[in-house]
């Protein structure tokens, strides 16, 4: 699994800007993202085969950006277990939730864009360790040992 696709937007509802590589800062977020300085959610991650299903279920191609998520990769699944972790060059990543697909996607793709991502719409995030994340990076699931 690689990164494809990088997009931060400065603010809500203000368009997403592609960028080959952005700082993440542990327990902050993606610099120059929405949401840096958010509590839990600090940056969202989907695949971009689920977006293709989610294209031809819709009828319609659509670019990774316009569903306002921070980081795509070619392949998923993507990790969608609360704690399960992975890593993007330097960067460990925890999952948070589910990412749910906002109404807005269906004025800003199509009409149904929301519905066809349901399930697809990728997760949320927490950042352990900062780093910078690049186009091309590899992705990798990492396990957390339990204490017994």
């Amino acid at each position: 699994m690689r990164v494809t696709a990088i997009h931060i937007a400065p603010g809500r509802r203000l368009p997403v800007k592609y960028v080959d590589a952005v700082t993440a800062e542990a327990g902050k977020g993606l610099v120059g993202d929405r949401y840096h300085g958010a509590r839990h959610r600090h940056v969202t991650l989907q695949a971009q085969d689920d977006l293709d299903l989610a294209a031809a279920d819709l009828g319609l191609d659509f670019q990774p950006g316009q569903t306002r998520r921070n980081i795509t990769v070619d392949v998923g699944p993507v990790p969608t277990k609360p704690g399960e972790r992975l890593r993007i060059g330097d960067v460990e990543l925890e999952v948070v939730r589910i990412a749910a697909p906002c109404r807005i996607l269906d004025d800003t793709i199509a009409p149904g864009a929301a519905a066809a991502l349901r399930r697809r719409a990728g997760t949320c995030f927490r950042l352990l360790t900062g780093g910078e994340i690049r186009v091309g990076d590899e992705v990798v699931p990492t396990s957390v040992e339990k204490a017994v």
